[in-house]
């Protein structure tokens, strides 16, 4: 004998409501009786960790921040309602958005190499800078790193350099672009929109260039680990792609900044791009290759821990986050 039991969801509402109601009842004559609990306001560390052929791989979490007003940031050659009508489809809020920070921790046997410092304690305040404290939760300590990578020189990725006044990693040697680097510290950036990252990195990355190495596109940091140039986002801005045990992976910096309006909409303007056409190009050219390779990539502003792949769909991508396949 089979029937068919059909719950409107009304029914199913008002069924969920009574029953929680009586549930509570009781409940609330217990808390009356107990002091009131505050919440936690404490994070948890947070790092991701697997293996890359020999190369163990630990994605640390600098911490996330929340902005309003997304069309302000992405879409600035199309409308606020192309934008919004983009995240209700996608399920994100289109009054605010959350930026994560993502510098990646490669131990190679030989080195261990921080791709990106984070916002260092000046952003600690704002809920950022957390780079310092979780590398060390993961089981590591600021003087073991051996090799700082900086990707590009905004302030989220070069201020975690200093710590209490004093070199945050003080046994490392640094690397970066030769293109980014000059740009940058540069006297000619002075009374230009960029005048303010120039004071930056003379602050922060300039008494570093003593123990400084330079790359160009296909420069190499150690075996396994080579500079790939993917400009627009900033002059020199890098990517790096980690190649160990036949297993790969790209660590694409800032190319995309949001998982899906930079992503989804590649052609989309952004406001922290230099060179919108330039970074737009370098997009649609770097996630090409990740989708055709089925590469697996860190992002340093997806959603943490910020791993994932790339599917091709209509004029962009999707973000596929890891579950468990560098894991096995």
């Amino acid at each position: 004998m089979s029937f068919t039991s059909r719950l409107s969801r009304r029914s199913l509402f008002k069924a969920t409501a009574l029953g929680a109601g009586a549930l509570a009842a009781p409940q609330i004559m217990v808390r009356a009786a107990q002091a009131q609990v505050a919440m936690a306001a404490a994070q948890p560390a947070a790092f991701k960790r697997f293996s890359l052929g020999d190369f163990e791989v630990t994605v640390l979490s600098d911490g996330h921040r929340i902005v309003e007003n997304p069309h302000g940031i992405f879409g600035m050659n199309t409308s606020q309602s192309d934008v919004e009508a983009l995240l209700t489809e996608t399920y994100l809020p289109v009054d605010k958005m959350q930026f994560s920070f993502a510098p990646t921790l490669v131990n190679t046997g030989t080195d261990l190499i921080l791709f990106d410092t984070g916002n260092g304690e000046g952003g600690r305040e704002g809920g950022v800078g957390q780079t310092f404290a979780n590398l060390q939760a993961s089981g590591y300590t600021p003087d073991q790193v051996t090799i700082v990578v900086i990707t590009h020189m905004h302030g989220d990725h070069v201020n975690g350099l200093m710590e209490a006044g004093a070199p945050a990693y003080p046994n490392a040697r640094y690397v970066t672009g030769q293109t980014e680097y000059d740009f940058w510290s540069s006297e000619d950036r002075v009374g230009t929109p960029a005048e303010n990252t120039h004071k930056n990195v003379v602050s922060k990355v300039v008494p570093m260039a003593e123990k400084m190495t330079f790359l160009g596109d296909g420069g190499s940091v150690v075996p396994g680990i080579t500079a790939m140039a993917a400009f627009g986002h900033t002059p020199g801005h890098m990517i790096y792609g980690l190649e160990s045990g036949g297993r790969k992976l790209m660590l694409t910096a800032d190319t995309a900044n949001h998982f899906v309006l930079s992503l989804q909409r590649p052609d989309w303007e952004v406001r922290f791009d230099m060179d919108k056409a330039g970074a737009a190009g370098t997009r649609k050219a770097v996630f090409d290759m990740i989708a055709a390779d089925r590469l697996a990539f860190v992002g340093y502003h997806m959603p943490f821990p910020s791993v994932g792949y790339i599917e091709k769909i209509g004029e962009g991508y999707r973000f596929i986050p890891e579950t468990y396949q560098l894991d096995l």
